[in-house]
C-alpha cells in the first residue's frame, strides 16, 4: 500500500490570491464600489467591513493574511512595471 504525500492547497497559493481577489473587486464592482478604494481600505486598516458580504468577498478575502496579500500584490507589480523577475 502506497502512502504518498498529501498536498493541500491553503488559501495564500498564488493562483488562489489572484482568484480571491478578482472575486472581491467583481463583487465590489457589482454592488457599485470602487474596487480599488474598497481593498485598500480593508488592508490598511484591517477592517473587513470595506468589503462586500455579496457572493461571500469578504469571507473569501479575510482567508488571506493582509501581509500575505501585500506581498502578493507588490511582487506582481515589481515583476509586471519594473521587470524585475529574480524575487
Amino acid at each position: 500500500m502506497d502512502k504518498g504525500t498529501i498536498k493541500f492547497k491553503l488559501a495564500n497559493d498564488k493562483e488562489d490570491v489572484s482568484e480571491i481577489l478578482r472575486q472581491v473587486y467583481t463583487a465590489l464592482k457589482a454592488k457599485g464600489y470602487n474596487p480599488l478604494n474598497q481593498i485598500v481600505g480593508y488592508i490598511i486598516s484591517g477592517d473587513p467591513t470595506y468589503i462586500t458580504s455579496y457572493n461571500n468577498a469578504r469571507a473569501l478575502i479575510t482567508r488571506i493574511d493582509r501581509n500575505d496579500l501585500l506581498e502578493e500584490m507588490t511582487l506582481q507589480f515589481l515583476r509586471d512595471h519594473c521587470g524585475i523577475n529574480d524575487i
